[in-house]
């Protein structure tokens, strides 16, 4: 998306992030009923991680902001997941720092910063190495509910059960990005559960944020089928996280 003019980010925005540590809710999953009955196949999460989404630090970012949201939510489960917790005030990247981080690498040019434009699992996987040391598997997978249900399922189980880190996934039909926490199998399909970063508004409890949807097990027969994805796994194992 275009930028409509450079954001004027304010004098406190790099506290944001730290401030709202104590408001940001955890392990928003928690609770959910599995999306199917009978013998599964489940792989989930493991280890506490932040929801992040839109607007959460005061930055209205609807429209561009997701894929930030989304490298957040995956930056808290590194930083929590450590041990000892590496600077525990900074437990993940404001919006700013992502921007300028990306520019400071070589990866956009210098009017990245301050601009609204949107980033996907490539820029992820660079951000998660760049600023938190860990580097990330990116998974192409075709259009295609063959190959969702195959390669990508599959994939995701693999990562769930070595790694347990959150996983971003974006496409280019479907360019919305996902967090996503967990694959469930069973007769009926698979399905994958999703923390939605495009949520904004009031701070919801757990329950409300669950029955809403944003917070959910998406068969993936809804995916869009005519469109690629891409999945930003981080290598979290490798790194003794």
């Amino acid at each position: 998306m275009a930028s409509e003019g450079p954001i004027d980010w304010g004098d406190c925005e790099e506290e944001k992030v730290c401030q709202q540590m104590e408001t940001l809710l955890k392990n928003v999953h928690t609770g959910l009923p599995d999306p199917l009955t009978g013998p599964v196949k489940r792989s989930l999460v493991k280890g506490d991680y932040l929801y992040f989404h839109y607007g959460c630090d005061g930055q209205d970012d609807r429209g561009w902001g997701c894929g930030y949201r989304t490298v957040q939510t995956m930056a808290s489960w590194i930083h929590l997941n450590r041990s000892p917790v590496h600077n525990p005030s900074r437990i993940a990247p404001s919006l700013a720092q992502i921007q300028r981080a990306l520019v400071t690498m070589g990866d956009k040019p210098g009017s990245f910063s301050g601009s609204r434009e949107w980033i996907g699992t490539f820029e992820a996987s660079l951000m998660l190495d760049f600023l938190c040391q860990v580097p990330c598997k990116v998974v192409h997978v075709r259009g295609g509910g063959a190959e969702l249900e195959q390669v990508a399922v599959e994939e995701l189980r693999q990562h769930f059960e070595k790694h347990g880190s959150p996983v971003m996934m974006g496409g280019d039909r479907d360019n919305s990005s996902k967090g996503l926490l967990g694959v469930c199998t069973g007769d009926r399909g698979s399905y994958l559960l999703v923390a939605d970063p495009h949520y904004f508004g009031r701070q919801l409890e757990r329950t409300e944020l669950q029955r809403r949807g944003w917070v959910a097990w998406k068969p993936v027969s809804s995916l869009d089928q005519s469109s690629f994805y891409n999945l930003c796994m981080p290598q979290t194992a490798a790194k003794g996280v």
